[in-house]
């Protein structure tokens, strides 16, 4: 589009600087690979999706799980898939050569979304920590501190201040130029990699998410480790062998779990801030991709089938669900008590 010489200089710069679709290209140089890496993403979130939908679905329908330890886990199983789907579908098609361009204001919503779907399951990790704080260093006051309405709390709270964390960070995005520059080296849009295309000044997109990653993930990682040295405090004064030895291999399973979820988004925050000359681009993008499909493919066997009443509900409706496809396949199989 030809521009009017009379118009003002200013208006000219917005016309030019109008963004138009962006194209995510996941590794460049690294096309080759792409049919080979998308098999374990694409499995990863096949697992998530699983897992948590029978998760959520388990804590939603059976009273017995209206427990509030429970019903956070539910909360976890739902931050998972919105943080799964809000990416990895997108970035799958980016691996399978069928569609890599995103409108700009698909792209926002897209980095709003998964930033509130991460900024949430923090703060639901960080209330988790603090429940089982609870149980094994206030059992007495368990009951009354940790109720139903403290679980909405809960909730209302994660996804409020996620929304409030990210809704700055999508309007700098639109306040931000845009010269015309398109490829964006990723599979998902992130708030620094698509600041990353503006031709403006970008550092208050930079001091933002820096404020805002030592005030949510490092503050959210930091009052969790502190609770597990109180819980591994109270656990070592266990009179029980068995106690200690069952409560250890717990926090080892939620930890380990804990430090997959955090260390790579941790990495990819701050390498798009101070890194992105010194780390390697390949890494950066396959690093950021492991908190979105890892985490949320394996909290559903750590912090669900390890709970001994879930996995007892998991495996009476597995049960159900094979007596009942028994029975339509071989209906002779069944005995006239069932």
């Amino acid at each position: 589009m030809e521009l009017d010489p009379a118009l003002p200089a200013v208006n000219q710069s917005v016309l030019v600087s109008a963004p138009g679709p962006f194209v995510l290209l996941w590794v460049p140089g690294l096309e080759a690979l792409h049919a080979w890496l998308s098999v374990p993403v694409c499995l990863l979130y096949m697992a998530a999706l699983v897992g948590n939908a029978l998760l959520l679905g388990l804590v939603a329908v059976d009273k017995a799980l209206r427990a509030p330890m429970y019903q956070l886990l539910g909360l976890l199983a739902a931050a998972d898939l919105i943080l799964a789907t809000s990416t990895v579908p997108k970035a799958l098609a980016v691996l399978w050569g069928l569609s890599g361009e995103i409108s700009f204001g698909a792209c926002l919503a897209q980095l709003f979304v998964a930033h509130v779907a991460f900024i949430a399951e923090s703060s639901v990790l960080l209330a988790m920590a603090v429940d089982r704080y609870v149980a094994i260093c206030q059992p007495l006051r368990y009951g009354a501190l940790l109720t139903q309405r403290v679980v909405g709390i809960v909730a209302i709270a994660a996804v409020a201040r996620g929304a409030c964390v990210m809704v700055p960070p999508v309007v700098l995005l639109q306040r931000l130029p845009y010269c015309g520059q398109r490829a964006l080296p990723h599979t998902y849009c992130e708030h620094m990699g698509v600041a990353g295309l503006g031709c403006g000044d970008t550092r208050p997109n930079i001091w933002y998410g820096l404020a805002t990653t030592l005030l949510s993930p490092c503050l959210d990682l930091g009052l969790i480790g502190a609770s597990y040295v109180l819980i591994l405090h109270a656990v070592c004064r266990l009179p029980s062998h068995g106690a200690r030895y069952k409560a250890l291999g717990t926090c080892g399973a939620h930890a380990s779990v804990i430090v997959l979820f955090y260390t790579p988004a941790l990495f990819s925050f701050l390498a798009h801030r101070f890194g992105h000359h010194t780390v390697p681009g390949h890494i950066h993008i396959l690093l950021a991709n492991l908190y979105v499909v890892v985490p949320p493919a394996l909290n559903p066997v750590v912090y669900g089938v390890r709970t001994q009443q879930i996995s007892q509900r998991l495996r009476h409706l597995l049960q159900l669900f094979w007596a009942g496809a028994v029975r339509k396949v071989d209906p002779e199989r069944v005995s006239p008590q069932e």
